[in-house]
């Protein structure tokens, strides 16, 4: 799976680009807040249909404009497709492939996969619950359908029952609109919980052997997901909570308070979780195989190379970890972002196409040896 060709118009920064990629390695070059990383956003939403910044579709529109249009042509076994998103700041946005309006986003998933790894993606281990959830929601989207619905579901309803909630003590509650709300966010809930908890497992598996690898044997890593409630008690805990969610003002039992655990065990020394009391390095080294294990299992599911976005990450990581994501995306299509060509020197990468980005401008260049 490639993408051969990316057209923006009025995305970001940029009041029009056409780029043209190699399936090899391709550099983007430039200052900070040129347009790299949107780039990079355009090209994570036409496999997902989100960005992986989390904003809003609005906020993609450039400035001033009222709608932006992002088309993107991809091969993926020997067949050519082109897919078109057009936002707008008033309605839903619009995707075709190959001129054919999708009536479900979930038919995009089935036909690109993109795997992105930024900064931000190295702190996943020592930032709070809320981080590593969205790490497990933004791949298993891509790869389940069903869990996608369950989620949007959950969600939404969550959002009505905690306004419900904020709006009403014991005394003037109405029990059957409540009900309602909490047989839905039982039913979406366990859903995601068991999904999530299969997820976890299998990553966890091959996140194993890739930390082990990455440790030289030193160090065994064990992820451990965490669910606020056990999915055959979610609604139990939802209607024996509800005095509690009452005093809060808000729904304390479900897969919106998950975390997921990653012990380490280093030789002879006793077990470690990470999140507290690992180094630095050592939740480097775990967020990094943990990634590693992503791009794996998203090979396993779709039976495909996917596509992988490295957002300025090269230069937060020291050679040996540099070396060891190298080995881990050879012979992917990848897109990397960097502010200069000299965080390339002495390192494996072989750079097949080279773009310098400037101003919301974007030209192919000659590598300067």
């Amino acid at each position: 799976m490639i993408v051969k060709r990316l057209e923006l118009k009025d995305f970001r920064n940029y009041e029009e680009l056409e780029i043209d990629f190699s399936d090899g390695t391709n550099i983007l070059s430039g200052n900070n807040a040129q347009g790299k990383t949107n780039i990079l956003e355009a090209i994570f939403l036409c496999g997902s249909t989100k960005s992986h910044r989390g904003a809003k579709d609005r906020d993609m529109i450039r400035f001033s404009k009222n709608e932006a249009h992002v088309r993107i042509y991809i091969n993926r076994d020997g067949v050519d497709y082109k897919v078109d998103y057009h936002l707008s700041r008033d309605k839903n946005k619009s995707v075709a492939i190959d001129n054919t309006k999708v009536k479900k986003y979930s038919e995009i998933f089935s036909l690109i996969s993109v795997v992105s790894f930024s900064p931000e993606d190295l702190s996943i281990i020592k930032e709070g619950p809320a981080a590593r959830r969205h790490f497990c929601d933004m791949e298993i989207c891509q790869l389940n359908k069903i869990y996608m619905f369950n989620l949007a579901n959950y969600n939404k309803t969550l959002l009505q029952r905690n306004q419900i909630l904020k709006k009403s003590d014991e005394t003037f509650l109405d029990p059957e609109l409540l009900a309602i709300w909490d047989e839905q966010l039982a039913d979406s809930g366990k859903n995601i919980i068991e999904i999530r908890e299969s997820f976890i497992n299998e990553i966890g598996e091959i996140a194993k052997k890739v930390h082990s690898r990455l440790t030289s044997g030193k160090e065994e890593l064990t992820l451990i997901y965490e669910p606020n409630t056990k999915a055959e008690e979610l609604k139990d805990a939802i209607k024996n909570g509800l005095k509690r969610d009452i005093a809060a003002r808000m729904t304390l039992s479900g897969p919106h308070r998950d975390d997921i655990c990653f012990m380490v065990k280093k030789e002879d020394r006793e077990e470690i979780d990470v999140r507290k009391f690992g180094s630095q390095g050592q939740q480097r080294t775990v967020a990094l195989s943990v990634k590693l294990a992503e791009i794996e299992f998203v090979k396993r599911k779709i039976n495909n190379n996917p596509i992988i976005l490295l957002d300025d990450v090269l230069s937060e990581l020291d050679r040996s970890r540099q070396k060891q994501l190298i080995e881990g995306i050879d012979g992917m299509q990848t897109i990397i972002t960097c502010t200069g060509l000299e965080e390339f020197v002495g390192s494996s990468i072989e750079k097949t196409k080279v773009f310098k980005v400037e101003n919301g401008s974007v030209k192919e260049i000659q590598e300067v040896q």
